[in-house]
């Protein structure tokens, strides 16, 4: 069983934190999935994409398929936008569960879906409260859970890390190491 951590390399909220957690010791290279480059650290994975994840519907059975994995769960690494414009660093599942079919998808999924929630929301929650505040984030930046609201569609339990809320904060490197320290605990806590 692997953990699946997903990352972009068109969104600097995404990289930035893949990029820091790739940056801290035991990763090395692992197989490509559909010509997606990934990452292996243990039983963690990480995907490097060139493209929108949250249509990358079925990311953790495409790869069970590839490697024959099983996927446990899957970590979106994401930027976050606000009305507000103020910085924040959140977590939430994901889905769409109140549209109907024939709805329109703006950011994918499935009408009246949603992923299993990943079961690690909250303690990564409250350790990255604890990590934005050791790291003087706060109280600039609002530690926060959010409603789910997006897709892609997996199977596994899921949830989203995000960064927010303008492109100012979506390349902080700071906001990108804080959410890099809840994830490499995490990636050694499976060993």
């Amino acid at each position: 069983m692997v953990t699946l951590i997903v990352a972009t390399t068109i969104d600097p909220a995404s990289i930035g934190p893949a990029s820091a957690l790739l940056a801290m010791p035991g990763w090395h290279p692992g197989p490509p999935i559909q010509d997606v480059p990934s990452f292996v650290n243990r039983d963690v994975r990480l995907l490097k994409h060139d493209s929108s994840i949250v249509r990358e519907d079925h990311l953790d059975m495409r790869w069970e398929e590839t490697t024959g994995e099983t996927v446990d769960e899957v970590i979106f690494l994401s930027k976050h936008t606000a009305a507000s414009n103020r910085p924040a660093l959140t977590v939430h599942p994901i889905g769409v569960p109140h549209l109907t079919e024939g709805d329109q998808l703006p950011v994918g999924g499935k009408p009246a879906w949603a992923a299993p929630p990943n079961p690690r929301i909250g303690p990564w929650f409250r350790l990255l409260k604890s990590i934005a505040d050791s790291q003087n984030l706060t109280p600039e930046f609002e530690v926060t859970l959010e409603a789910t609201h997006h897709g892609p569609v997996t199977n596994a339990p899921t949830m989203f890390v995000e960064i927010g809320s303008t492109e100012e904060y979506w390349k902080r490197q700071d906001a990108a190491q804080a959410i890099a320290l809840v994830g490499y605990p995490f990636a050694a806590q499976t060993l």
